[in-house]
């Protein structure tokens, strides 16, 4: 599976959780840490895990494993990295703070719809 699939995925799985705000960061030309980044916000805690567990599920079923996530239920901001991709999952409040959109604006923003 290549690392485009892989988003489209976690972009399937985050709007499956009503998933706010779900953008999608083409990083591949301006960073070897990653191809995609892919962001979105929810609501409340509840909704956050909802997302981190069902994007696990959809990525585990096509044989997708993370190599590592950072955050747990009680977290404002879940980071998920399969590698190719990287999940971030933030309250409304910590995406604002911390802006990723604004210091990844070198790369190319594609709507989740495009993958």
């Amino acid at each position: 599976m290549n690392s485009r699939e892989m988003a489209k995925l976690a972009c399937d799985a985050l709007a499956e959780k009503k998933a706010g705000g779900l953008s999608v960061i083409d990083i591949q030309n301006i960073s070897v840490i990653a191809d995609y980044f892919i962001l979105a916000d929810g609501e409340n805690q509840n909704q956050l895990q909802a997302m981190q567990d069902f994007v696990e599920e959809k990525l585990g079923k096509a044989g997708v494993f993370a190599k590592q996530i950072e955050g747990n239920h009680k977290s404002t901001w879940i980071l998920m990295d399969y590698g190719d991709i990287i999940v971030h999952i933030f309250s409304k409040e910590d995406r604002l703070f911390y802006d990723l959109e604004r210091i990844w604006r070198d790369g190319t923003v594609i709507d989740p719809k495009d993958l």
